[in-house]
């Protein structure tokens, strides 16, 4: 199939600028289409993996900050949270396995839970990766105008957004094209901090033994200052205000769909490198404080005191570029660590979209193959608290956490359940015990930092938090009831779809139509979209109001490929099987009927696009041809119908109008 955009002088300028900002259109059909688009390991662990990585910029900054002065116990919460890592991302690789076309927490939830858990578990992560994508781009922010003259710092929120608005274009643009532009910048922060870490540990290698015994003394000190249980405390709530560090896992599980093929070896093999890299970013940083006896300074952070403390005895022609360096390669990382949001909440929308949660609009793809609803919804959102925070780091810290780990909970919770009722089954029975041990401490695990977060940051904003995930909660339940209503109604058109199979089956073989088809004959062109009520109570309404006006009948069905079958050419090759079955049914069944007959189908991301493209050929054939299609009409025109339901048939009817085709919209009362 050939681009239509191409050598097309007739686009329009916004199309033209269009073209040049997104790109060029794609097929799905094009060969190639899906590996072209997806990700090996490797690019995969750079476009949703640096989330993770990025969080070693706060994340054990803030578990220190929480020591209070008791900086040697940093040893166990780096343990703790090293365990944490591997246990989460082991748990992940499960996940991975059960469901490998993707779906990550919500879709653990909502098949092993139930759908309201589920339900509730993607509002969380849609809330979490605009928070995600919100506070990556703030801090990036901060970190780039702290070298910058401080006169200058009151054009941080407009940078903020201009550098939102880049991300989301290159977005747009297609997966793999922005992760190949983010590439560089997550090299430069990984070989920038291994180096700072070997350094560290190599610099230091013969004060381990020192190290040692000052933890030893801190904890005696500790104990005695507050006693046993004052410190288990202390470290357990340092353990927990650091855990915005666990907020990028969750995201390889959920981003499946675009890893290379086979997914689920490509999805725990990126999940290794996630888990191995954080751990290592975690525990060698907070070593490297230690080493370094980092102190907090006012307007600057840890890391920031760190690679000082580290390079004062180079030169400063070395240290100060080395500095410098390093740090613009944090505020870098923090841009990329919002690409995690733009890959991981649009899939989340498209799997709710198609359970009916959100509407069916999510599901659909651009020109450019990518869910592009998704990816402005996510930026808007984003946009919107940007500004309202004014890009402040310190309030939008405080949103942020809670409602990765309300998906945590519920993802483990379902995996403990999958596991008990997997002892009872012959191909569970030797992985049950093992996976129930994993999953069960990661429920332990999640559950306290749940808890603990929640408490901890409610009065400070997490309310706020809370709240608006709540918001959602109440909007997708209408959302799903208006949907559910729907198809009840529908359930009664499709009362038709049995008459018409038992009619088909006691008809006696297809009569020959009254001679050869005659292209110069009034031909009725029916526009359907699969064998079902719909269609056939329009094309009953064309036999009812005109006769036998009309001696042909073409049925045309476009298969539209969107997020729910865009993974893989076994999927879209299914899609074409199912809409060749059922547009042949509708020939099959008026041919039956003495009628001369024949079934056209298509497949493509946009059902008017397809129909502007097949329409002309129609007419060239059947120069008497009229268009038809069907449109429900709700007993009540709410706002909320509107919304919801895309009235394919008046949009069709625009287009041909502008072509000079004549396209008749019957109505379908339900």
């Amino acid at each position: 199939m050939t681009d239509k955009n191409e050598n097309d002088d007739s686009q329009s300028l916004p199309e033209r600028v269009r073209r040049l900002v997104v790109g060029q259109a794609k097929s799905p059909l094009e060969t190639g289409a899906f590996h072209s688009l997806s990700l090996i390991a490797f690019l995969a662990w750079v476009g949703l993996g640096a989330d993770g990585l990025s969080s070693s910029c706060y994340g054990p900054p803030e578990a220190f900050q929480n020591l209070h002065g008791h900086n040697f116990l940093a040893l166990f919460v780096a343990l703790g949270t090293v365990i944490t890592i591997f246990t989460l991302s082991y748990s992940y690789s499960q996940v991975i396995e059960l469901f490998p076309t993707g779906g990550g927490g919500y879709l653990v939830a909502s098949k092993l839970l139930s759908p309201t858990a589920g339900m509730i578990s993607g509002c969380a992560l849609i809330i979490d990766y605009v928070l995600t994508i919100t506070l990556s781009i703030a801090s990036g922010a901060d970190a780039i105008f702290s070298f910058l003259p401080r006169s200058w710092l009151a054009y941080k929120v407009e940078f903020a957004v201009l550098g939102l608005i880049v991300l989301i274009l290159l977005n747009l643009r297609g997966v793999k094209e922005s992760i190949l532009v983010l590439f560089p910048i997550f090299m430069a922060f990984l070989i920038t901090h291994i180096f700072v870490i070997l350094y560290s540990m190599i610099a230091h290698l013969v004060d381990f033994h020192a190290l040692v015994q000052r933890t030893a003394e801190d904890i005696r000190s500790t104990r005695s200052e507050l006693g046993m249980l004052g410190m288990i405390l202390l470290i357990l709530r340092a353990y927990t205000m650091g855990a915005g560090t666990y907020t990028g896992i969750e995201a390889v599980s959920n981003g499946l769909p675009i890893l290379r093929e086979p997914k689920v070896q490509t999805g725990k093999r990126t999940m290794r490198y996630m888990a191995f890299s954080l751990a290592f970013m975690v525990l060698g940083l907070m070593l490297a404080y230690l080493m370094y006896n980092v102190q907090f300074q006012e307007g600057r952070t840890l890391n920031a005191v760190l690679f000082e403390s580290i390079s004062r005895t180079w030169p400063r022609a070395i240290g100060y570029p080395f500095v410098f360096f390093t740090l613009l390669s944090e505020a870098a990382i923090l841009f990329v660590a919002a690409q995690a949001g733009f890959l991981g909440g649009p899939r989340v929308l498209a799997n709710m979209a198609l359970d009916r949660w959100f509407p069916t609009r999510f599901t659909i793809l651009s020109d450019r193959l990518v869910t592009q609803n998704g990816i402005l919804l996510m930026g808007l959102a984003s946009l919107i608290i940007m500004i309202l925070t004014q890009a402040s780091v310190s309030i939008l810290i405080v949103l942020y956490s809670i409602n990765v780990f309300i998906t945590f909970f519920l993802s483990q919770l379902g995996m403990v359940r999958h596991w008990w009722q997997a002892k009872d089954h012959p191909e569970g029975k030797e992985q049950w015990g093992k996976g129930l041990a994993i999953n069960g401490f990661g429920l332990v695990l999640t559950t306290f930092i749940l808890v603990s977060v929640s408490v901890i940051k409610f009065y400070e904003g997490g309310w706020i938090t809370l709240a608006v995930t709540g918001g959602l909660v109440v909007v997708v339940l209408i959302i799903r009831r208006h949907y559910r209503h729907t198809s009840l109604m529908m359930r009664r058109l499709d009362g038709l779809v049995k008459t018409a199979d038992a009619e088909l089956g006691t008809l006696p073989a297809e009569p020959a139509p009254p001679g050869p088809m005659d292209p110069e004959a009034r031909t009725a062109v029916v526009l359907v979209n699969g064998f079902n009520g719909l269609g056939l109570h329009t094309l009953f309404s064309v036999l009812r109001l005109f006769g036998d006006f009309y001696k042909n009948f073409i049925f045309v069905q476009v298969g539209v490929v969107d997020a729910g079958n865009f993974k893989g050419s076994e999927e879209v090759e299914h899609l074409q099987n199912h809409i060749r079955t059922e547009v042949e049914r509708y020939a099959r069944y008026m041919r039956r009927h003495g009628h001369h007959a024949e079934g056209i189908w298509s497949i493509g991301i946009d059902v008017v696009e397809e129909m502007t493209k097949i329409a002309p050929n129609i007419r060239e054939r059947f120069p008497q041809a009229t268009f038809f299609g069907g449109q429900l009409v709700f007993p009540q025109d709410t706002v909320l119908a509107r919304w919801l339901h895309n009235y394919i048939a008046f949009s069709v009817q625009r287009r041909f109008y502008r072509m000079g085709i004549p396209f008749v919209v019957l109505p379908i009362r339900v």
